[in-house]
Parts: C-alpha cells; sequence; structure tokens
C-alpha cells in the first residue's frame, strides 16, 4: 500500500480535528482509498496549548512552519493559520517545493488564489479549499463538478454562521442587536473585534469564490459589494415579518448577459428580505445555506454547519483524500481548482452597485406632522419608485417615528438619488435604513 505524508500548519481548533480525523479514522480513510494517509509533522507557534498530546504523540511538533513546507517526508500540505500572512507566504514555498495543498483560508483563496492556482499548475501540484467555502457543506465540489454541466443562473449563499445566529435570536427573542451580539461573544460564535464577520467581510470572500466558480471568472474580493448586520434592530425584524418576510445576511451572485455572451457579474453582500416560504429563509441559528440555480438541474440547495472543529475538519480531509487518491502522478486528472479550464476564464466586469435592480424596505425616521409622508411619496415618485406597502404604526408628538415601505423593483442609483433628496427634507432624519429584497420566485 503506497502512503500519502501530511504536514500541518496550525494546531488550533481545526488543526486538531484535522489530526483527530487522520489518526482515528486511519483505517477508514485507507479503506476508500487503497492507501495510507499519515499525518508526520505539524507546526504551531506556540507549542502545548491545550493540545491533546496523547492523540498527537506520534507526530512530529515544531514552532517552525518552514520546518513543515520544506520538510523532505512531507508530500501535502495543510494550511489552517488563517489570514493573509504568514499564510500566503508558506503556501506559496510548499508548493515551490512541490508539496500538494489543502486549505480552508477563505481570506487567502479571495485575495491571493489566483497566483497561488497559477504556480501550483506550473508545479503540477494540487490545491485543495473546500472548507474555506461553507465549512462542512461540499457546496464548491458540488459546483466545480456536480452542476458541471450547467450554465448556472444565480447563487444565493447564507455564508456566515455568526451573522445567522445573531439574527435568528433577535428574532425569536425580540432582543436587540447589541445585546444579541453579546451573547454571541460569551458563547464563543463571535470574536472580541466581530467587525469580519457581522459588516459581511467573512461573506464577500466566500461568495466572490463561489462566483468566479460559478461564471468562470477571476476572483474580484475586492469588487463585491458589502454591507453588515450592525443596523438591523428589533423593530426592523418585527415589521419586516409582519410583510410576511425575514431578513439574513446574503451573499449573492449573478450573470449578465444572454447566454454564452456574458458580460457582467452581479456580487453583492447584504441584509436581505426573504419571503418566509422560501427554503433559505428556514435556515436558522449558525447553520450555513448555499442555493445555487443551474439551467438545466433548476434550483439546489446544500444546508449543513459552515464552521467549527468536525464539519471544517472533514471538509479539509475530503480534499486530502481526493488528492491522495490521484497522487503522486495524477492529479492532472483532478477538476481544475475554479471548475474551468484556466485559458477558458473570462475578465469579466463587476456590475456596478448602481445598476443593481431590485425592490426594498426602507424605514425612515420622521417627526410625526402633517405632509411628512406625502413629502417622501412625491420625491420617490419623481424617481419613478412606486411603492408595495406602507406602515407607521406609533404616533408620538415630539420623539421621530419609524415608516416603513417596500418598493417595486428599481435601480439602485436611482433609490439612492431618491433617498439622498429625501433626508435633506425637513422633518426626515439621515439613519434611513436601506434593505434589498429577493423573492426567490414566490
Amino acid at each position: 500500500m503506497s502512503e500519502i505524508r501530511v504536514g500541518l500548519l496550525g494546531l488550533g481548533t481545526i488543526g486538531i480535528g484535522v489530526a483527530r480525523i487522520l489518526i482515528e479514522q486511519q483505517e477508514l480513510i485507507s479503506r476508500r482509498l487503497g492507501k495510507q494517509v499519515r499525518l508526520v509533522t505539524a507546526a504551531d507557534r506556540i507549542l502545548g496549548r491545550d493540545f491533546d498530546l496523547d492523540l498527537i504523540s506520534s507526530v512530529r511538533l515544531t514552532d517552525d512552519a518552514n520546518d513543515v513546507v520544506t520538510a523532505d517526508d512531507v508530500d501535502l500540505v495543510i494550511e489552517l493559520i488563517g489570514g493573509y500572512e504568514p499564510a500566503r507566504s508558506l503556501v506559496m514555498t510548499a508548493i515551490e517545493h512541490g508539496k500538494h495543498v489543502v486549505t480552508a483560508n477563505k481570506a487567502l483563496i479571495a485575495k491571493h488564489g489566483e497566483e497561488i492556482f497559477l504556480l501550483a499548475a506550473e508545479k503540477g501540484v494540487a490545491i485543495g479549499f473546500e472548507a474555506a467555502v461553507g465549512g462542512g457543506i461540499p457546496c464548491l465540489k458540488a459546483l466545480r463538478e456536480g452542476l458541471s454541466a450547467n450554465a448556472i443562473e444565480s447563487v444565493y449563499g447564507i455564508l456566515n454562521g455568526t451573522c445567522n445566529f445573531i439574527l435568528t435570536k433577535m428574532e425569536n427573542e425580540g432582543a436587540d442587536y447589541a445585546d444579541v451580539l453579546r451573547e454571541a461573544q460569551e458563547l464563543g460564535y463571535a470574536e472580541a473585534d466581530p467587525t469580519f464577520d457581522v459588516e459581511g467581510i467573512d461573506t464577500a470572500h466566500k461568495l466572490s469564490i463561489l462566483a468566479a466558480m460559478a461564471f468562470g471568472s477571476r476572483i474580484r474580493f475586492d469588487e463585491v459589494f458589502t454591507e453588515g448586520i450592525s443596523r438591523i434592530s428589533a423593530a426592523d425584524i418585527e415589521a419586516v415579518s409582519e410583510l410576511g418576510y425575514r431578513i439574513k445576511l446574503l451573499g449573492i451572485a449573478k450573470p449578465h448577459g444572454d447566454g454564452s455572451d456574458m458580460k457582467r457579474i452581479e456580487m453583492r453582500v447584504h441584509p436581505t428580505l426573504v419571503p418566509l416560504s422560501a427554503q433559505i429563509a428556514q435556515v436558522s441559528d449558525s447553520y450555513n445555506a448555499v442555493q445555487i440555480c443551474g439551467d438545466f438541474v433548476e434550483q439546489t440547495i446544500y444546508i449543513g454547519r459552515g464552521a467549527g472543529e468536525r464539519p471544517t475538519a472533514s471538509a479539509v480531509i475530503a480534499d486530502v483524500m481526493d488528492i491522495a487518491r490521484v497522487a503522486p502522478d495524477g492529479v492532472a486528472h483532478l477538476a481544475p481548482p475554479m471548475g474551468f479550464v484556466e485559458s477558458e476564464r473570462s475578465e469579466l466586469e463587476t456590475l456596478p452597485v448602481a445598476d443593481i435592480e431590485c425592490e426594498y424596505y426602507l424605514r425612515f425616521m420622521v417627526q410625526d406632522k402633517p405632509g411628512v409622508i406625502a413629502a417622501i411619496t412625491s420625491v420617490l415618485s419623481d424617481h419613478r419608485i412606486s411603492l408595495e406597502a406602507l406602515s407607521q404604526k406609533e404616533r408620538h408628538a415630539t420623539q421621530a417615528v419609524p415608516i416603513v415601505m417596500l418598493t417595486h423593483e428599481t435601480a439602485e442609483g436611482n433609490l439612492q438619488a431618491a433617498i439622498s433628496r429625501i433626508t435633506s427634507l425637513t422633518n426626515v432624519e439621515e439613519d434611513v435604513l436601506i434593505l434589498r429584497k429577493e423573492n426567490f420566485g414566490a
């Protein structure tokens, strides 16, 4: 039986999970592959911190990651450090030394994936990154291989468990954002600095990868329109629910053009009104979901844990096994990393935000005085924006009160021009909340 020797970078939560599978599931893996996958060495900058030393007693440990990526007895490197650097440099060094690489690092792939893929192709090694999007959900593999006969028509994703947990908790308990965020931090769902999650950056990393794989384009993380959930209030969630919707932080990608003559890609991350009847609206707590629509398969949806030791480690090992199955001489027979032959990937433009067309939820804070609503609707009418619904519940003589409106479809640039005029009106405050709505065929 031949053998694939593995080196591991990072012994945090996910790293220990990966080590556990490689060691405890070794017999199962061997039965599936007909060869052994063995963890030979691992690196962590602080050796001994909360490690299960009995588990990794047979593994050579080091605090210098370069020892792993240059080791003669390592065929494949698993990168679980996270972030841009030193992860990028270590991955590039591993590839230069002829080693296959598997990573769960969405930031690395979103920012530096293109140069990593090129070097890997030049050196004849494989790159796996299933765990970078959706944790344990095999959504990239489904998109790259299972749906490869389809022209993809749309991709929607709940791609951040922290945000989904917060929004679910706010809805179920009627709690404010700040209180639920604090609870999420105490439970370990959110970091001490939650910006990366709650402002949509993590979701944007993942969406940029999904969009490039879906449409055969280059990864363009910096061009994803991104808004987070920090301005959502319990009152917004209640108002949306009464209208028959639920708020989810979605990553959305769609092609623009006719058939094979695709010109541009729409990529956006923001809190979104989703009909209660839609499948993706039912995905709660810290679960992730990816909904992909193809021209032949129609709608498919993948739901599961998007983070955590066991789901993420499972996805990492799935990549390791795919590579091990064909290594050392058959990696050229694996599907291309992004699902398209490199020469056929396109430099498609990103659709400008102003050209995005959808329906909107608007929440204005106004002084409750005669003529205010008429003034707002007059401006919207000037910009050819029609209303589907309008609601004003509270009435206070001296305090600002919320007015909620749902619009019919209009261009983002058109709406923003109207909002700019509305916020300059007397008795209308500047803090207008704009949420976009997706109907999913409802």
